[in-house]
């Protein structure tokens, strides 16, 4: 299946966010580990969440993650802490997507998990039980959902645990945001320096929680924005903390210098259009890294010759990012290129020609935020379409029926 875009000349609109799946899953994953089952409010109904609540209601020998990342991962630490005996695997790209720095940190601990097809990948079988905990050391650029994983299971340690990260440290924010939602329930569990973490041996503490809205999907909306000819468009977005766990929060900054103004009326957001863009633009994405496709596309789209570094953990992603941008973005007529395993650029150069029909189709390769990155050119483009286009249910769910309220006119071909 695929859905055509047709864009609205007039843009506005009031679009209820769904809720940070970052936020939901750790606090799910915490709650669990707490023991309790007190309130957690606003929960995200993204394919990601919805895994996670399902595996921790149910507890089944096997758990099937399906596609979802995140849950590979926070759940392979707790079910090596709590009894039983578990298989947990996934789709085709999960159990190619590795996890041995995970297993090996795990076993470091006492963890009893163990391989059962490919050495190095998913589907683990993990023997849960009692660990002592105590220090680790990983390399800071591994993707921050191991270190966040570790850490959460870190208060039901004996002895706690000791993290030092060595070299470069990605993704900083998701650490720092999984940090604070510990302390919210109680852990002790702060940065000791600049490259070691310390959590103690104290349990959490039972509390009910709210999630905010995500920073993450509010990022198609400035796009859309910052793409649209309408002078005077604007977009509300309520349910945004200004003083945000998240740290694509930073996307209201970074799209100030894409030309959109966010304005800030307590939980809620407004932008619009602002300041005129400049002809370049420069990033470091390591801790914003699924920014990346939304500011690839918006530049291109403007004619902003961009560099964006940090971007390495891109290639182990739901696809290998990176590729699928340069792909993608070719059919636009962009050239755009990789550098250095983790800067994307683009320096003007381009393809000539469209399609003969002037219908272009968007790959999404199974990769939500392809399809959300790639909708906005509907804006400057016409016979832009969506291939797969049901993926954003991995963290949008609602995202083509918000495109609706906004004006867009959807049409299956």
């Amino acid at each position: 299946m695929k859905t055509l875009i047709d864009a609205p000349d007039i843009l506005h609109g009031n679009i209820i966010l769904p809720a940070s799946k970052s936020i939901s899953n750790r606090a799910l994953v915490i709650r669990a580990l707490s023991g309790s089952n007190m309130p957690i409010e606003n929960i995200s109904d993204c394919d990601d969440s919805r895994v996670v609540i399902d595996a921790l209601r149910h507890m089944p020998p096997t758990i099937d993650i399906k596609a979802a990342g995140t849950a590979m991962r926070f759940l392979t630490s707790m079910l090596a802490t709590v009894a039983g005996e578990h298989i947990i695997t996934g789709t085709e790209r999960m159990r190619n997507r590795p996890i041995s720095v995970l297993v090996d940190a795990l076993r470091n601990l006492g963890a009893d998990i163990h391989y059962t097809d490919k050495e190095g990948f998913p589907p683990l079988r993990i023997r849960g039980k009692n660990l002592s905990g105590g220090k680790l050391t990983l390399k800071g650029n591994v993707s921050s959902q191991y270190i966040s994983s570790l850490l959460m299971i870190g208060p039901t340690l004996a002895e706690g645990l000791l993290l030092e990260l060595s070299g470069e440290i990605v993704s900083r924010p998701y650490i720092d945001m999984t940090l604070c939602i510990m302390q919210c329930f109680g852990a002790q569990a702060e940065w000791v320096s600049d490259r070691t973490i310390c959590v103690k041996p104290i349990p959490y503490t039972p509390i009910p929680y709210y999630i905010e809205n995500d920073w993450s999907a509010a990022s198609y909306w400035y796009e859309m924005v910052a793409l649209s000819p309408d002078k005077n468009a604007s977009i509300t977005l309520p349910g945004l903390f200004p003083k945000s766990l998240q740290g694509d929060a930073s996307v209201a900054r970074i799209f100030g210098e894409l030309g959109v103004a966010t304005c800030f009326e307590g939980n809620t957001v407004r932008i619009s259009k602002g300041e005129t863009p400049r002809g370049e633009f420069f990033c470091d994405m390591v801790g914003q890294p699924d920014l990346a496709q939304t500011l690839a596309v918006t530049c291109c789209l403007l004619g902003i010759h961009f560099r964006i570094t940090g971007l390495q953990t891109l290639r182990i992603k739901e696809t290998d990012r990176m590729a699928a941008l340069q792909r993608e973005l070719e059919k636009l007529g962009f050239v755009v290129k990789a550098e250095d395993y983790d800067t994307l650029l683009w320096d003007g150069e381009t393809t000539n020609g469209t399609p003969p029909d002037n219908l272009i189709t968007i790959d999404t390769y199974d990769d939500h935020r392809m399809a959300m990155a790639f909708a906005p050119v509907s804006l400057l483009r016409t016979g832009i379409a969506i291939n797969n286009p049901e993926v954003v249910s991995k963290s949008y769910p609602q995202f083509w029926e918000d495109m609706e309220k906004a004006g867009f006119k959807l049409t299956q071909l």
